[in-house]
């Protein structure tokens, strides 16, 4: 059986940067050793991996991968702490349209 992980990694200019892999030391380590120039962490080592989560279906970590990229930087550090319940806060549509400010 394969494992899949999704990861965040935190770039030396503060950005993260989101992927997924099925071996996450190796990814990590081509990352860190820069091993493609037109790479977004290229120019942004050093590297530090803060954030993986292991799935055993490909489509959905791929799902995953995809809902994080979408974040704002709030929620992806939500994540990454651990802070489940500030997740459900910025998750909430704040739209004056929603049906909790009518």
């Amino acid at each position: 059986m394969y494992f899949y992980y999704v990861y965040i990694l935190k770039c030396s200019d503060n950005s993260y940067y989101t992927g997924i892999t099925n071996n996450v030391d190796k990814r990590f380590k081509e990352h860190q050793f820069g091993n493609k120039e037109d790479s977004y962490t290229f120019k942004r080592r050093p590297l530090v991996m803060v954030f993986y989560q292991e799935f055993n279906d490909v489509l959905q970590a791929i799902y995953f991968e995809k809902k994080i990229k979408g974040w704002s930087r709030a929620k992806k550090e939500a994540l990454i702490s651990g802070n489940f319940d500030m997740l459900q806060i910025l998750s909430e549509c704040r739209n004056a349209s929603h049906y909790k400010y009518k």
